[in-house]
């Protein structure tokens, strides 16, 4: 009896020691797929770099010899060029300005996340403020109204939400209606709790709901998701200067900071966009 008892005890023994084997086989395969992930995300994380500077040297500078030359032949040359001449050469030099904004735009938007910053708590007054200086002509031509309400703080990266107002102000600029002056309206609150339920926020957090509000030629209500894609162009707007990543950069950006933002839109009566940033 006791040597059955002893030699079960040794089965058991060796099963668990073959259990163990595999086991250990296993997480050897995982640890080497670890490897295998890791080096792939080293990669393209280095082909991401070599686009990058690709992208902010090599591809611009013969944007801006075009530009340049360009520029050089319209203002030296005006009186030996025909009408169509001229015409030609101001479309191309608006087409090579155009790709270089998407190449800048591009750029910022793979570089989100590959940038470091750090969040600090942030008056969102003083970026405001200073986002409003960089648009003091476009603001002045359009005879647009921009009123900001007191604005609350939160821990943000600052140039990054920097990058999120400009590119959302220059959006209710650019696409403002011809018929009616523009009108922005930007305000502030700290989410209540029932709200950050609503939303599917985090229940450990306090927020800031950031809300801008304009008059402009708006969307429809489809679009609302949307209209933050990448190059995701509204069919009534297709004509109107621009590249199709600037609310996708206001996205990520959002997304940067584990917040959330919402668009909302009607056709030729405005957008708003609900920005939900944590203050805590």
């Amino acid at each position: 009896m006791q040597n059955q008892e002893l030699a079960f005890q040794n089965h058991e023994k060796e099963n668990r020691a073959a259990e163990l084997a595999i086991a250990n086989k296993e997480l050897a395969f995982q640890n080497i797929e670890k490897e295998k992930r890791a080096t792939e995300l080293l990669k393209a994380y280095k082909e991401l770099e070599s686009f990058n500077f690709i992208s902010s040297h090599d591809l611009q500078e013969p944007l801006r010899k075009i530009q340049v030359f360009t520029s050089r032949i319209i203002s030296d040359e005006q009186h030996n060029l025909s009408v169509k001449g001229k015409d030609l050469l101001s479309r191309l030099e608006h087409t090579a300005l155009h790709m270089q904004k998407l190449m800048i735009d591009l750029l910022a938007y793979s570089n989100i996340n590959n940038v470091v910053g750090e969040l600090i708590e942030t008056d969102l007054n003083k970026i405001i403020e200073n986002v409003l200086v960089e648009f003091k002509s476009l603001i002045a031509s359009k005879n647009a109204t921009i009123k900001v309400n007191c604005l609350c703080k939160a821990k943000v990266i600052v140039f990054q939400f920097h990058q999120l107002l400009h590119n959302l102000l220059e959006n209710s600029l650019k696409f403002s209606n011809p018929n009616t002056n523009p009108y922005i309206l930007i305000t502030s609150s700290k989410l209540n709790p029932g709200h950050i339920n609503q939303l599917k926020l985090s229940p450990d957090k306090e927020y800031c709901h950031l809300r801008i509000v304009d008059n402009g030629i708006g969307f429809e209500p489809d679009f609302n998701d949307r209209i933050f894609e990448v190059f995701k162009r509204l069919p009534h707007i297709q004509k109107t200067s621009g590249t199709g990543i600037g609310l996708a950069i206001v996205k990520k950006i959002v997304d940067n900071h584990h917040g959330k933002v919402i668009a909302t839109g009607e056709l030729n009566k405005g957008a708003i966009f609900d920005i939900y940033i944590p203050i805590t």
